[in-house]
């Protein structure tokens, strides 16, 4: 598949590849029940949690999933929600080290990535990941990581 491909099913997505990287959106879709993308989500997850797949995310995701309940001061939700991501079987979160961030300035300096996007790009890098879900469009497939976005998962 290329960066523009779009796979057939959610399926077909954990059916070619073991280890997934999952963007912030990804994760805000499904636990803020974003409809119908988070049943698309949802669909990930259960194979996480029957271990089809593995899937990672970078640490930074966790800043940008609770940064929402927390800008409205929403402390239920942000609890809730904070206990939800880490109760997601087999979503390992892949720490900040020197490494990575090296990583990511490459990748920044390569492109016109934003910090954010290359410490998810290098973490998914880090794990062994060989696709990176999101639903932002400005990030592309790079070599051994491709892209896919999550709205094309919705119209397949």
């Amino acid at each position: 598949m290329s960066a523009s491909s779009t796979p057939g099913s959610v399926a077909d997505l954990v059916a070619a590849h073991r280890v997934i990287a999952l963007d912030s959106d990804v994760l805000i879709y499904l636990l803020e029940n974003r409809l119908p993308v988070a049943d698309r989500v949802a669909e990930i997850v259960d194979a996480l949690e029957a271990g089809t797949v593995r899937s990672v995310i970078a640490t930074v995701a966790i800043t940008e999933v609770l940064s929402g309940p927390a800008r409205t001061g929403d402390t239920v939700a942000f609890e809730t929600m904070a206990d939800e991501l880490q109760s997601i079987q087999h979503l390992r979160i892949v720490p900040l080290d020197a490494e990575l961030a090296s990583d990511a300035a490459w990748l920044r300096g390569a492109g016109d990535r934003d910090l954010v996007d290359a410490v998810h790009l290098a973490s998914a890098r880090k794990a062994g990941a060989t696709v990176f879900v999101t639903n932002d469009r400005r990030i592309r497939s790079r070599p051994g990581l491709e892209v896919i976005y999550l709205s094309d998962l919705v119209t397949a």
